[in-house]
């Protein structure tokens, strides 16, 4: 079975609702059209002469048809390469030169991304999108053991991105295991607005279906029209990253006029979350159960998930390792260290780089995270930070996210980023950004005396800078480049530490 075939749910109830599109105009689509458009697109694309393996291109704004692509694509054998319209024209030429793209699905907007050189086509076009289907039934490739369902990029932060295939079985794996730890079945409506160029919005999209209930897709993430979504549709599970929800706290009059009981989980994820968004989740939402989740593009995606005898997560964990997900830690203790996973979803490797897959995947196929985790008595995973955003402040060891979630315990502070700076004394200081919540009236120096008095001192900032907001990267996450670049700026007016 390809990834693209959900289950048996066509057969099942094929009058069920599968997406809503909240687009311009709103559409809904049940299981039996999604279907079969799946197969007009696969049909469509090797009458086209497109030849198993070969790679297409999507790049625009969530929308039914990225869907259709994302699940038709590999019904033929093609692999859909998802791109982030927010990077620049040059690295989106660098993605589709490197993953050999034959063809190009993509919207009004980010057309002029693409070379002229590049076959197009304008998903966002009724009459250019029809004229790529060919109607009719269409039997699934049946893809080999290493045959990739699906080349996603990662961001680029520590140089060019780099293309990450991952396999069939893994994803149906990870969509099987996740739709059922996460309960949901064809009553469950999933919130979709973090881009489908992002594995967050990839998977939620994929458990949705795999269970048999409906995707409701924003074209882009806005605020109010994500809360007022979750009223209209009756939402049950919410999926995005800490930065979305942060952002949906802050509309606190909004929250109030909206009916949310509908929402009975919230999954947070692509990032670490603070005890201090968990517990504001907890309390806007309080017919909701509120996890903080772990991931990464490589790593199945997400290898942790429910105690399998219901224990309950303590707060603060990512969670247990789920069915078939093995992992270790590697490092001092055998309770803390770098993570390393291996399970069906694991990448099959970076597409032309065979020096960074065997650095980074072994033979036996244990992926190498790179992320710090410590586990607890019970077996339970918590996130402690990134091994290469840990910077050294006087010789002492600084993790970002331990300072964020120091900093988000104030009571007047809504959101917190922090960035290292260098420093002739120190090697590296600590620069924090922090977003206020409304009506808060805390300054840098209160800012900085509640770190001091509540965390190591090597940790607090030396500088606090309060923003209206954080400016975000493509994927929703906050774009630590652009902070880095301003916190070099505020570092010179630092006081001595």
């Amino acid at each position: 079975m390809t990834i693209a075939n959900f289950g048996d749910l066509p057969r099942g109830w094929p009058d069920g609702p599968a997406v809503a599109d909240m687009g311009d105009k709103e559409r809904l689509i049940d299981y039996r059209r999604f279907n079969a458009d799946c197969n007009a697109l696969a049909r469509g694309l090797l009458r086209r002469g497109l030849k198993l393996g070969d790679r297409v291109a999507i790049l625009g704004l969530n929308r039914y048809e990225f869907l259709v692509l994302l699940f038709g694509l590999p019904r033929a054998g093609l692999v859909p390469v998802p791109v982030n319209i927010k990077l620049p024209r040059e690295t989106v030429a660098f993605i589709l030169e490197d993953a050999g793209a034959r063809l190009a699905f993509a919207d009004a907007g980010s057309v002029p991304l693409l070379p002229s050189t590049l076959e197009t086509v304008r998903f966002d076009e009724p009459a250019a999108w029809k004229a790529t289907l060919d109607p009719g039934p269409f039997e699934s490739v049946i893809p080999g053991e290493r045959d990739p369902a699906l080349q996603i990029y990662t961001s680029g932060s520590t140089g060019r991105p780099k293309g990450v295939l991952l396999g069939h079985a893994g994803q149906i794996w990870n969509a099987q295991v996740l739709s059922k730890a996460r309960q949901l079945d064809r009553s469950s409506t999933m919130l979709i607005a973090a881009p489908l160029y992002h594995k967050n919005a990839l998977i939620a999209a994929k458990i949705a279906t795999t269970a048999g209930g409906k995707a409701v897709v924003l074209p882009r993430f806005d605020t109010r029209r994500y809360i007022e979504a979750i009223g209209r549709h009756r939402v049950t599970s919410l999926s995005g990253v800490s930065t979305m929800y942060q952002l949906i706290l802050g509309e606190t009059e909004l929250l109030k006029r909206t009916d949310l009981t509908s929402v009975q989980a919230i999954s947070v994820g692509s990032g670490p979350a603070s005890p201090a968004l968990l517990e504001g989740l907890r309390k806007a939402f309080p017919t909701a159960g509120v996890a903080g989740n772990y991931g990464l593009t490589e790593g199945g995606p997400s290898p942790f998930g429910l105690h399998p005898q219901g224990k309950p997560r303590p707060n603060g964990s990512i969670g247990y390792p789920l069915p078939g997900s093995d992992c270790k830690l590697v490092g001092a203790t055998p309770d803390e260290g770098v993570l390393h996973v291996r399970n069906p979803g694991v990448l099959i490797g970076y597409h032309n780089l065979p020096e960074q897959t065997a650095k980074r995947l072994s033979p036996d196929g244990w992926f190498d995270t790179q992320d710090i985790l410590r586990r607890d008595a019970e077996g339970f995973y918590y996130f402690v930070g990134r091994a290469d955003d840990m910077f050294k402040c006087g010789g002492e060891s600084v993790f970002p996210t331990e300072v964020e979630s120091l900093l988000e315990r104030h009571p007047d502070v809504l959101q917190a980023s922090v960035v290292p700076v260098a420093d002739t004394l120190k090697d590296q200081i600590p620069i924090a950004f922090v977003v206020l919540k409304s009506g808060a009236t805390a300054d840098e120096a209160a800012l900085k005396k509640f770190t001091l008095a509540n965390g190591p001192a090597h940790q607090h900032p030396r500088r606090v800078i309060v923003m209206p907001e954080l400016p975000l990267a493509g994927t929703n996450k906050i774009d630590t480049k652009a902070l880095k670049q301003r916190a070099k700026e505020f570092a010179r007016s630092a006081p001595p530490a």
